[in-house]
């Protein structure tokens, strides 16, 4: 990008003046029929999304359709009084989609994360893009933050783009910009931006992430999943050397593997010497981008690629699951047939590492659930439970009992490996079951 003089600098400062205005106005600017995006968690300009719903309610507009990625705070269309008149379609759940999508007013739209950008451009019309950017810059650019993702693909489809500019987004030097030249219409607006929920440290995370962690080789790649399981695996990461980060989701945990020294990313071929990720979350991340060279927001069509995945030797990933049957199965994104999450990035990431050399896939959870009552491993999935990570691409299995190596493995041999990872409360029971059905004789 060119510098821009003096004349420049304030040709740019006009434009931005002519096209701000107020959330209330943006509001009211959009019409009847249609379809609006936004990205991933901190892209959501909520209040907006606020303002459109009481135009619905008054009978001003309506037949709106909006998108979204990972709701992380209450959205309106994801609630029954909005009916047909605000939808919302989910790529991938939070809590608000998850309990709309469960109650039959929202709608959820099957889909590998990667996916999203292409399947955006092929089948959704976006007539307006709604984002959350950092002040323009003296270029005339707005940075998009800690999110990749699929923003680009946004920018490229929406007809129209409309931005709130939010000082406590940071400045990400390698990820995705707006021009000034490109905006339809801004506001401004500060307010704080996501976070992850905090986790729970106890002893059991901390014993899966020490097997998992001893697993890991200095030199390696690595993806890490979010919850109490991978956080205890960045601690127990800390004495590790020259690891690599390839990921998602930045996390407040990997910004201290890299303050610490243990992620350097030099012994990456790809991006060697930076970190590379699709989106992130956490004050620690939001504070470690802002104008940092060393990140590089891309993205997910990129970043969540298997085949860009495969290029790092010794890349492993590592993530969670809800229960595991005795063919290998992962069920991450449903309870039975209730409506939990998505698919997100889980297979490719399993599907990269193992087709990198030397590379692993761990599939992490507790043996036991609802207080050790039920078992994560079983039999067969519960009825109607969505399979996010198949049999044929299932590697690593841990829970705090030790680590199932399944892949190469025939189905016996696997449901030996499983049983002997379970609950031991439930493990002459899940024996009973594999030799009724002629697996284990």
């Amino acid at each position: 990008m060119s510098m821009g003089g003096p004349a420049q600098v304030n040709t740019h400062q006009d434009t931005y003046r002519r096209k701000l205005s107020s959330r209330a106005r943006i509001a009211s600017r959009i019409r009847s029929g249609w379809s609006c995006c936004s990205d991933i968690a901190s892209s959501v300009p909520y209040g907006l999304y606020w303002d459109l719903a009481e135009r619905v309610r008054r009978g001003q507009i309506e037949d709106l359709r909006v998108y979204t990625i990972m709701d992380m705070s209450p959205l309106p269309f994801y609630q029954e009084d909005m009916g047909a008149q605000l939808k919302g379609f989910s790529w991938f759940s939070g809590a608000g989609a998850r309990g709309a999508v469960n109650a039959g007013f929202g709608e959820y739209l099957p889909c590998y994360y990667r996916d999203v950008p292409a399947l955006l451009t092929q089948y959704t019309r976006v007539d307006a893009f709604f984002a959350v950017v950092s002040p323009m810059d003296e270029q005339g650019y707005f940075s998009f933050g800690p999110v990749g993702s699929c923003t680009e693909s946004l920018l490229k489809k929406s007809d129209r783009v409309f931005l709130q500019v939010n000082h406590n987004v940071p400045r990400a030097l390698r990820g995705p910009l707006v021009h000034i030249s490109q905006v339809d219409g801004l506001w401004e607006e500060a307010a704080p931006l996501p976070t992850l929920p905090p986790v729970s440290h106890n002893a059991l995370s901390a014993t899966i992430g020490g097997l998992v962690a001893e697993e890991i080789p200095n030199g390696a790649t690595i993806q890490l999943g979010v919850g109490a399981i991978p956080e205890a695996i960045t601690e127990a990461l800390r004495s590790k050397h020259d690891l690599g980060l390839h990921t998602e989701l930045l996390t407040d945990g990997m910004v201290d593997l890299i303050r610490c020294g243990a992620v350097t990313n030099e012994k990456k071929p790809l991006h060697t010497g930076l970190t590379v990720a699709t989106f992130g979350l956490g004050q620690k991340v939001y504070s470690y981008i802002h104008e940092n060279p060393a990140v590089e927001l891309l993205p997910v069509s990129y970043v969540n690629d298997p085949a860009i995945i495969a290029r790092h030797p010794d890349f492993v990933s590592v993530n969670a699951a809800l229960e595991v049957d005795f063919w290998g199965q992962v069920c991450a994104e449903s309870m039975g047939p209730a409506h939990v999450s998505g698919t997100g990035g889980q297979s490719d990431f399993v599907r990269g590492a193992i087709s990198s050399k030397g590379g692993k896939s761990f599939i992490v959870f507790p043996s036991t659930a609802r207080n050790g009552t039920v078992s994560r491993i079983v039999s067969q999935l519960s009825p109607g439970a969505v399979v996010s990570t198949s049999k044929n691409d299932v590697d690593y299995i841990a829970t705090e009992y030790g680590i199932a190596k399944l892949r190469g493995q025939s189905l016996s041999q696997r449901t030996r490996a499983l049983i002997g990872i379970a609950h031991p409360n439930f493990r002459d029971q899940l024996t009973f079951e594999a030799k009724k059905r002629n697996i284990l004789v």
